[in-house]
């Protein structure tokens, strides 16, 4: 295999590396066949077509050399992985070779990474308990059992395949030298083939913390095993960590994260459903097979991002991140759980969920239950029925929209809707049920039951599950309760409006009727103060008609014998003549 090394400039210098130099027109390279090199045959082709577009042996020598690197993918027997190199998938999305860690500088890995993006992200590491140290370089090689052997310069495995196979030989030649290899595919998934071209061993099936398109997440429910993925130990720690996250191996239907043996974290159950768009630009599927069943996703078309994986954080954290390229390109999370507070398993305790409909998430009681602590604030607690129920005695079944499906449930089969219900209010001891028929479910039904208390609840818009859930009663409480309840809506909604349009009628109306009327009713208390040039007439006041001739004739033409003195508004005149006329009246 044959690589490229080309002068950046002219009259640069070319480092040899390799047995072979081919030189033309004075232009040199190496058959060295990196990625970043092969890029630059095109600008090497164009040169030689400017040079002489009649000469054959340049193209000759170019498509040999398009050829020899092509085959940058892949691992032979003939050809182990030293510090330093590296294999590249086909597309330039990945990369495999050795690298070391700010954190571990010290420790070397092998692995798998995104290949040609600013922020280093690896995907899978091979010896993720067992590094090489600094101080003993080690190598990838293809064995001669057709395994992967990778060991340190002191000859100690680090890392191997387990392939239980035979000492591959070729015809005319001992050892391995035309057996196996291996390749990195476009998706990802390193994959060791045998001569013949079957697969005997892939990445895929000893993932790290990371799965990507077309990785299947499967589960025996049979043999109760699954496909596990464990987070690294820290940031700069690829090493086992504490979270593991797998499918339910007793039913098959839930994916799960436990931290050591407690569990973290779980998606809910799986309502049936093939199929279900995740975003516009993914489609997951979840397929069951009697047996095993799997979680997988992938592109939706080739308009969605090249680059997005499934991750599980060293913090606990599930994530579905995708790359998006611009001026600050960066890995963009469309999908994180549990977060901080309710969603993390058990939060809100028994009978309790955690409500993210809001903007704040915040555990609640279901209907018909209050919190055990009485409103002390420990969510852990839980809450307790309101009214216990007894076995023989009345009791309903509420219907609770919308709700994420407790965990420990019983799984049934072949139910219909009908049988199920009946199951559950047959048995006292049943909490609640659910069930699932839809038409575009693998199995025909899903029947639900839960005994005792329930646990690991979530109120969502992205589920549409029903939980039943027992309560004691015949339902009339509850309904009595709903009426008041929507009685006290109803006066919000009509009765405060109502008063609000009889306030504004009651203050038009005292201001426009009932003033003029206060006035008539006190008007010899009422005060005029009149000019000489002034009449006084408001007809709706009612009041008698004074004229300026009137009251000049009551004070003998305003005379100084009839002044009683001055005030503030001026001077002050007594009344002669009918005095009856002026009573109760005072200017």
């Amino acid at each position: 295999d044959a690589m490229v090394a080309l002068p950046r400039k002219p009259n640069d210098a070319v480092e040899l590396t390799a047995d072979i130099v081919v030189s033309y027109n004075g232009t040199s390279w190496s058959p060295n066949c990196k990625r970043e090199t092969r890029d630059l045959l095109p600008h090497f082709a164009q040169a030689l077509t400017h040079q002489s577009m009649a000469s054959l042996p340049a193209i000759f020598i170019l498509m040999l050399l398009v050829r020899s690197c092509n085959s940058d993918d892949r691992l032979r027997p003939t050809k182990p992985l030293s510090p330093g190199d590296e294999l590249i998938s086909s597309n330039g999305l990945f990369a495999l070779g050795f690298f070391s860690l700010q954190g571990s500088a010290a420790n070397t890995y092998l692995g798998i990474w995104y290949h040609n993006i600013s922020e280093r992200t690896y995907v899978w590491v091979a010896n993720r308990d067992s590094p090489i140290k600094s101080s003993l370089p080690g190598k990838l090689v293809v064995s001669n059992t057709s395994d992967l052997v990778l060991s340190d310069s002191d000859g100690r495995v680090l890392w191997a395949t387990k392939t239980n196979n035979v000492t591959t030989t070729g015809s005319g030649s001992g050892g391995g030298a035309t057996g196996a290899g291996a390749v990195l595919l476009d998706t990802g998934n390193f994959v060791l083939r045998s001569r013949n071209g079957t697969e005997i061993w892939q990445s895929y099936d000893e993932p790290t913390d990371t799965f990507l398109p077309g990785f299947k997440l499967w589960v025996n429910y049979k043999t109760h095993v699954a496909a596990r993925i464990v987070a690294w130990k820290g940031p700069d720690d690829p090493s086992t960590g504490e979270f593991v996250l797998s499918g339910d191996t007793s039913t098959g239907l839930q994916i799960l994260t436990w931290r050591g043996s407690s569990l973290y974290w779980r998606a809910g159950v799986w309502n049936g459903a093939t199929a279900a768009s995740f975003t516009k630009s993914f489609l997951s599927q979840m397929i069951d097979d009697g047996e095993v069943a799997y979680f997988t996703y992938n592109r939706a078309d080739d308009s969605a991002p090249a680059r997005s994986h499934w991750k599980l954080d060293h913090t606990g954290e599930v994530m579905f991140r995708v790359w998006v390229e611009g001026s600050s390109s960066s890995w963009v999370p469309l999908f994180e759980r549990p977060g901080k507070w309710c969603l993390v398993y058990g939060a809100c305790g028994p009978f309790g969920y955690c409500d993210v409909k809001g903007d704040v998430r915040e555990c609640r009681c279901l209907d018909g239950f209050e919190p055990a602590d009485g409103g002390g604030g420990s969510s852990k607690a839980g809450c307790v029925r309101k009214e216990a129920v007894r076995c023989g005695g009345n009791n309903y079944f509420l219907t609770l929209p919308a709700m994420k499906l407790p965990d420990k449930f019983v799984y049934l089969t072949n139910r219909s809707f009908e049988e199920c219900a009946a199951g559950c209010d047959r048995n006292c001891s049943c909490t609640g049920y659910a069930y699932t028929n839809a038409s575009d479910i693998l199995l025909a039904s899903k029947c639900f039951h839960w005994t005792g208390d329930l646990v690991d609840m979530v109120k969502a818009d992205y589920t549409s599950d029903h939980l039943y859930l027992r309560l004691a009663g015949n339902g009339d409480n509850y309904a009595r309760t709903n009426n008041k309840i929507n009685g006290v809506h109803v006066v919000f909604k009509i009765v405060l409006p109502l008063i609000a349009f009889l306030l504004i009628l009651t203050c038009i109306y005292i201001f426009c009727i009932c003033k003029p009327r206060g006035i008539h009713q006190n008007n010899g208390a009422l005060q005029v103060h009149l000019r000489p040039s002034q009449e006084v007439w408001d007809q709706s006041l009612e009041f008698s008609r004074i004229t300026f001739e009137d009251i000049a004739a009551a004070t003998n033409s305003f005379h100084e014998t009839n002044m009683l003195g001055r005030g503030g508004f001026g001077k002050v005149y007594k009344l002669a003549g009918n005095t009856a006329r002026w009573q109760g009246s005072c200017y």
